[in-house]
Parts: structure tokens; sequence; C-alpha cells
């Protein structure tokens, strides 16, 4: 046989060699990643128990439950009308829905029926699984989260998410300490801390009913509650309505999630001459015998040539600083303004925490707004408008904290949402301490201050929150709301007022915020009231003595109407009727797993009251 012309000697020789290089490049490579050792894939780091969130008293306020999303496979379900009628009533939804998604699926392998439904319905969908020997159905559990006391102090507890992180509030700020990451050189702790609260859940509970009156009365558009600790900073109630029923939160619309008394900026009005009064005065601007004459407008014709016009309710005549807060009179306010250089006036403010955010445990709080003098919208009636609050913006975190600053002579405390952590076993890892900031104010002007407040509340503009027989200083507020124009608006206004109490030696600081009054909007008559009713609460809660009662010897600390937690100890104690919110604590045990099916009350158990109780045993209970 003879070869064509094509493939020639020259040719074979380099196709030879060619083929020859390849192979050994081959033949290398492979010998390179044989000589490798084979490496055990890593694997994945154990999922992490989150935390629970306690309110300051041991109440449990979020913990973590198992979810399930279920799906099927349509191809093979043999009688899908049979199957969407047996599922539709566990998975509350119309039994055409199911039909549809099973004969017209999106993909042939997995159709979801529904998302995160619970461990009881899970069981529910298993039996009939097991009943039928229906193999298409598949569960995914994820983790979720019970909110037991649903909206109450929603904004501060926040929510988590369907891939177990926070999304808002504690829950967001606290992430790294309820879910900490894995760490590889303890990998057995797979267990997050619990968060306990300042929030007194049955406080905050009392507190919400008055809000939530005193919103509805006024028919507002929002409301701000903030009760602290004058001495500690503990938040003991923190209310922003509306509010969101925490375990509906995906659906709730965006003014029930949103924090108000962190994230919302608004001018204060007369409540802040507070703050403008005490820098007058530690300054030494003004004393507090000097009088101020009031005839119903300030008017200053300034070197510029420009005429600033404040006008005054009313022609109060001569008046002291005292004086001038207990009418809220702005011609006096105007006056105090010129002895103090305006850049020495917003350092003082500054002083007091306004311009910055407030540090407390929650999410995007706003810094607010105090201008300087160098910005451009900086005129020459600014600093006798920031003296009456306006042309500022605040936050009410804000506004409390620089009113702890009164109450504890001139030094302000740093306000907390967080008493204090512990570890899955009980053990305290972070327990709060008051932490006091640079004094920013003499003892005796902060003393004229509340001496001033009380005075507001016997005889002035707040004399609707005074007591009687507990001393209480307080100090009202009326602003008008700026409008899409620029200007501000003739119907809608920021309603506020602050309070102290008791005078002589501050327990409390109590500060409320009306947002968008329908009619009456004055301060001293819509906020004062509710000032006066919601301090009696507290003073009653926790035993405060009154000046008219007789005094007894108590912690102040009543539970009324709460069960107390289930114990487990030799035997397991019969459950029978006991309501699902007495048992959520002993999903926290560890020496035992307690499984809930249902919701409700508890209409059997197994094992059987009466069974001694072991390392690790298995408690289920069934509620209806």
């Amino acid at each position: 046989m003879q070869l064509n012309g094509y493939f020639k000697p020259r040719r074979l020789l380099i196709l030879a060699a060619a083929t020859a290089l390849i192979t050994l490049i081959i033949v290398f490579k492979y010998a390179r990643l044989a000589s490798i050792p084979v490496t055990q894939a890593e694997a994945a780091p154990p999922s992490m128990q989150r935390g629970s969130i306690f309110d300051s008293n041991g109440k449990l306020l979020a913990v973590s439950i198992n979810l399930y999303d279920v799906g099927v496979s349509p191809s093979g379900i043999k009688d899908p009308a049979k199957f969407a009628r047996e599922v539709a009533p566990i998975l509350n939804e119309d039994e055409s829905v199911i039909l549809e998604k099973i004969i017209n699926p999106k993909s042939k392998k997995y159709v979801q029926l529904k998302k995160k439904i619970s461990q009881s319905k899970c069981d529910e969908l298993k039996k009939l699984c097991t009943a039928n020997q229906y193999r298409f159905m598949q569960f995914d559990c994820i983790p979720g989260r019970q909110y037991p006391e649903k909206s109450l102090a929603s904004q501060v507890i926040g929510w988590m998410g369907v891939n177990g992180k926070g999304l808002a509030g504690i829950e967001l700020t606290e992430q790294t300490v309820l879910t900490p990451p894995f760490d590889p050189i303890h990998p057995d702790n797979v267990h997050g801390n619990n968060i306990y609260l300042t929030i007194d859940a049955k406080l905050q509970f009392d507190l919400e009913k008055i809000a939530v009156a005193a919103r509805e009365k006024t028919q507002a558009e929002a409301l701000m509650l903030v009760a602290a600790e004058a001495k500690t900073g503990n938040i003991i109630s923190y209310i922003s309505l509306p509010a969101a029923d925490l375990n509906e939160y995906s659906t709730s619309t965006e003014d029930e999630k949103r924090d108000l008394p962190a994230t919302y900026g608004y001018e204060p009005g007369s409540v802040f001459k507070l703050f403008s009064v005490a820098s007058f005065l530690d300054s030494g601007a003004i004393n507090g015998s000097q009088t101020f004459y009031c005839d119903g407008i300030y008017q200053k014709k300034m070197q510029s040539g420009e005429t600033i016009k404040i006008t005054c309710l009313e022609h109060h005549g001569s008046l002291t600083a005292r004086d001038a807060l207990k009418y809220s009179c702005n011609d006096a306010m105007a006056q105090m303004s010129e002895g103090i250089d305006s850049d020495a006036f917003l350092d003082r403010i500054r002083s007091f925490g306004f311009g910055e955010a407030a540090g407390v445990e929650v999410p995007y709080e706003t810094p607010g707004l105090v201008r300087k003098t160098s910005d451009r919208f900086w005129s020459a009636r600014s600093k006798p408008t920031i003296a009456m609050g306006q042309e500022i913006t605040v936050s009410a975190l804000q506004m409390v904290q620089a009113a702890t600053s009164l109450a504890n002579g001139g030094v302000p405390v740093q306000l907390t949402l967080i008493d204090k952590i512990t570890d899955y076993k009980g053990e305290t890892t972070y327990q709060h301490k008051p932490a006091f900031k640079n004094r920013i104010l003499k003892k005796s002007t902060a003393d004229y201050l509340l001496s001033s407040m009380e005075t507001v509340a016997r005889e002035g503009t707040g004399h609707k929150a005074y007591l009687g027989d507990i001393s209480i200083g307080v100090k009202t507020g009326t602003a008008q709301m700026a409008d899409k124009k620029g200007g501000y608006s003739d119907t809608d206004f920021i309603s506020n007022c602050m309070a102290v109490f008791p005078v002589e030696d501050p327990e409390i600081v109590l500060y409320i915020v009306i947002i968008k009054a329908k009619g009456e909007n004055y301060a001293g008559r819509i906020v004062a009231p509710v000032i006066h009713d919601a301090a009696n609460k507290i003073i009653d809660y926790r035993g405060m003595s009154r000046g008219n009662a007789t005094s007894l010897a108590h912690s102040g600390r009543v539970s009324i109407g709460q069960k107390s937690p289930v114990e487990i100890k030799e035997k397991v104690p019969d459950f029978t009727n006991m309501p699902m919110i007495q048992l959520l604590p002993l999903l926290q045990r560890k020496d035992i797993n307690v499984i809930l099916h249902g919701d409700g009350y508890v209409t059997s158990q197994n094992p059987p009251a009466g069974t001694p109780v072991t390392e690790n045993m298995k408690i289920e209970l069934y509620l209806e």
C-alpha cells in the first residue's frame, strides 16, 4: 500500500512529536494532582440556638421555635383533588388554591404549598402522610421566633427575619449576642445568650393602655412615651404608637414598624426652654432673680438692617427666668438669649447631647440637628428661635437623656435598654451599671430648673399634670410642624411634656409626645393630663411614698393576674389546662426536652403526671 501525497513523513513526525508532548503534559499534571494529599471536606458548623429576650423581671418576650416550609412533588400525587381536600384545612388555605398549585405547577419537581407553618401543623401533616403513605411531601425546618406579648414594646424588641437574623430593634443591634458566630475553639457551644431588658412588661402594659386611650381621644397620628430611672438610666417603659404585632410583623404597616423615640426628629418647642434657661444661668448670661419685661412681642433691629420679630401668646409683664418657664414666655426667652454668644450657646446645647445619637441599644437613631453659625441658613433670629425650641431637631431619647442632667444635679446618665445578659446556663455575663457622663451644669443650676418645673406644675401651663401628694416638675410645649412649602403648618402640631418626680429626690424622668392631634393641640391641655395619669401609675406600681398616704415598706413589685412559671423537679407535673405562655420558659431548659404541639391550653401530655424526671427526657404537651 502506498501513502497519498498528504501523509508525508515530515508531517507524520511532527504529529507524533506533538502527541507525545501533550501526553507528557497530561501525565505530569495528573501525577502532580495525585501527589496532593486528599483533604476531607470541612463539616458545616452546627446551627446556633438563638438566645431569648426577657423583661427586667424575667418575663419571656421573644423565644426561638421551629417553623417549616412545606412542599410537594406534583408528579407523585395520584389524586390531586383528594389531597387538596385533606391538606387545605390543616394549612388554613382554600382547597382550590392548593389544587391549582398541584395541577398547574411551576415546577414538576417541587411546589411550595405554604411557608412557615407551626410545629403542630407540621406534625398533623406528617400524621396524614404516614396514614396515607404520601411520600411526595417535603418539610424544611427553618428558624422561627415567637413573641408571646405580641405588640408590647415591639419597637424595642424588634423582629427576626426568616434567615435567622435580626431586622429591627434589639433583635438587630444585639444579633451577635443572641446568635454568636461559630467558635471553632469551643465547637460545643451552640447556644446564644439571653438578654434581659430594662423594660418592665407589666408597667409597660399599663402605660400602653394609657397611651392608646390618649391617642384615641386626641385622634393623633402618633404618640411616644419614654420613662427612665433618673439615677440609673434604665428605661422602664418605651412606647411608640402605632405599634406592630411582632408575630405578624411582615404584614404590618411602615408606621407600625417605625421606632419613633429613636428615629423621629422634630422641633420640640417650649419644652426645650428648660435647656436654654439652664444654659443661660450656668454660663452667667442671666441670674435667677433678673427680670425681663414681656409686652407681647420681641422686636430688635440688627446692625445688618434686619429686624427680628417674635410674638408671645400674652403680655406677661415683668418676669424672672422661673416665671418665663411658668408661663412659657417667648419674649423673655429671646431677651435672655441676648446675653450669650451664639457659638457658646450652641456648645452648651451640644453638651446636653443634642446633635448626636443618644447611644441607646436600638438601630437607626437620629442625631437630630443643631445648626452652626456658619450654616447658610443661620440668621440673626436663629439664636432666640432655638432658645424657644425651633430651628433645632431632637429625638425623644435625646430629650430624656438631657433631662437626666437636671434630675442628677447637673450630671447626665447614659440611657440603656439592656439590664443584663446571661448565657444558656443562666450565668450573668454582663450586668448594667449606671454610666454617668461629665458634669455639664452646676448643681445650683439644676436645682433651680427643677424648682421652676415644680412651679410650672403647681401654677403654670402644666397644672393638669400636678399630683398633689407627691412633688412633680413639668414643662409643656406645643410646636408648629414644618410644612411642605418650607414654612410652618397651621394645623399640624407637636404637643409634648417633660416630667421629673419627686422633685426633691428625682427617681423618674417621664416624657410624652403627641403628634398631629386633631382639634385641641395645646400641650397643657392634652399631654399634661396624660403625664398625670402615667406618673400616678408609675408611682403606685413602684410603691413610691405619697405625702398624703400611709407609707409601708414594700418592694413596689406587685404581680397581678400572672401565674408563676412552671417548675419541673423530681416528677413530671400535671400540665392540664395550663396556657401556652406559662410553658414557654420550659423551652429554655437544657436538661430536658419539652416539645409543644398546637396552641392555647394543654389538653394532654406524654409522659403522664407523676413520671420520674430523668436526664434529657422528652416531654410532649398537646395544646388546643
